[in-house]
C-alpha cells in the first residue's frame, strides 16, 4: 500500500518539476537590445557584394543615395511602408532599413518602381518549378529525415526546419548514390532561373516568402503561398506592393523569433536588417539565448555589415519617414 503511494506521487513531482521550468523561462528577462551599433566599425562586406559594384562601375554611397532618393520622392511607395509598419506592429524603420541595405549592397535599385510590375507580370506567366537534379521540392521533402517537421503547423517553423534539415542531412553529403552540393537549401531548390538570384523591390527569396505566408494570410489577407504555385509566389515577390508587406512580415517574424528567446530587437533596425539579408531567425535566436546562458554571463546580438550601415545612418533614414515615423 505504501509503495503504491509513493508511485503515485512520482507522476505529481514530474509535473511539479515541469511547472517549475516552464514558470522559470516565463519569469526570464526580457533582455532589452539597446539602439546602435555593437562594432565601432563596419564589420567586412562580403566579396560578392564588392565585385557585383564593380561590375557595374558604381560603389555603395552612390547605390545608397540612390535608394535613399527614390524612397524620398516616392510618395505611394513611403505611404505603402507606413501602412504595412501600422499593419505588422512594427516600426516602419524595419522596412526602410532592409529596402536600404537590400538596394545598397546587393541590387541597384530601379529609377521607377513601377517597372517592377511589369517583371511581376513576365514571371507570373512562366512555366517553372522548384527542383534539384530533376528532383522537385515536394518530392524531395518527402524523404524520411523531413518527418519531423511535418508535425510543425506554422510556415515559419516548418520551412526553417526544412531548411535546417537540408544543412544537417544533406548538404555537401553524398546520400544514397546522390552527391549534394555544398549549398543552402535555397539556392539548390529555390532559384530556378540562375544561381544568386532574388526578386522585387525587396529582393525576397521564394524561400523565405514560404516562411512568412502565414503571417501574411493572416493580416493582410493575401492567399497562402504553396510550392505547387511557384507563379503565385513570384507574383507577390515581384509585385511592389505586395513585396512591401512580405518586408514587414518578415521584420516581424524576426522580432517575435527573438523575443521568444528573450531578447527585444524592436529598438535596434540594423539588427532586423541583419536578419533580412541573413535568414534563419529561429536558428540564429536558439544560437544566441545558448551562448547567453552559457558562462560569461549575458551576450547581445550583433549587426552584420549591412545592419551596421543602417544603424549608422538612422538619423537620416527616419527622416525619409517624416515626424510621425515610429508605432
Amino acid at each position: 500500500m505504501r509503495m503504491r503511494t509513493r508511485l503515485s506521487i512520482l507522476p505529481a513531482l514530474g509535473l511539479l518539476f515541469i511547472l517549475a521550468l516552464t514558470n522559470a523561462a516565463s519569469a526570464r528577462e526580457l533582455v532589452r537590445v539597446p539602439p546602435g551599433n555593437r562594432n565601432s566599425v563596419q564589420p567586412p562586406i562580403p566579396n560578392t557584394s564588392v565585385l557585383r559594384a564593380k561590375a557595374f562601375n558604381t560603389t555603395y554611397d552612390e547605390k545608397y543615395q540612390k535608394i535613399v532618393g527614390v524612397l524620398r520622392d516616392d510618395k505611394d511607395l513611403m505611404a505603402s511602408i507606413r501602412k504595412a509598419g501600422q499593419a505588422y506592429q512594427i516600426d516602419p524603420i524595419h522596412i526602410v532599413g532592409a529596402l536600404v541595405g537590400e538596394h545598397t549592397y546587393n541590387i541597384t535599385i530601379v529609377n521607377r518602381v513601377k517597372s517592377y510590375y511589369v517583371k511581376a507580370l513576365a514571371y507570373s506567366q512562366s512555366d517553372f518549378k522548384f527542383a534539384y537534379k530533376d528532383v522537385t521540392v515536394q518530392t524531395f521533402l518527402k524523404k524520411p529525415e523531413f518527418a519531423r517537421c511535418d508535425a510543425l503547423t506554422g510556415s515559419a517553423e516548418l520551412w526553417e526546419c526544412r531548411d535546417e534539415t537540408w544543412d544537417k542531412s544533406f548538404r555537401g553529403k553524398v546520400i544514397d548514390g546522390v552527391a549534394y552540393e555544398n549549398m543552402t537549401f535555397q539556392r539548390a531548390f529555390f532559384q530556378p532561373f540562375f544561381a544568386g538570384q532574388t526578386f522585387g523591390l525587396g529582393q525576397i527569396s521564394p524561400l523565405t516568402a514560404l516562411e512568412v505566408t502565414d503571417l501574411v494570410h493572416a493580416t493582410s489577407g493575401l492567399p497562402k503561398l504553396s510550392v505547387d504555385d511557384p507563379q503565385a509566389i513570384y507574383r507577390d515577390i515581384m509585385d511592389p506592393d505586395r513585396s512591401v508587406i512580405y518586408i514587414a512580415a518578415i521584420a516581424k517574424d524576426a522580432i517575435d523569433a527573438y523575443r521568444a528567446e528573450g531578447f527585444d530587437i524592436t529598438d535596434n533596425p540594423g539588427l532586423t536588417a541583419t536578419l533580412y539579408n541573413v535568414g534563419q531567425p529561429r536558428r540564429r535566436a536558439a544560437a544566441l539565448r545558448q551562448a547567453a546562458d552559457a558562462a560569461g554571463g549575458k551576450k547581445l546580438p550583433e549587426e552584420n555589415y549591412y545592419g551596421w550601415l543602417v544603424n549608422d545612418k538612422l538619423p537620416e533614414l527616419r527622416g525619409l519617414l517624416g515626424s510621425d515615423n515610429s508605432q
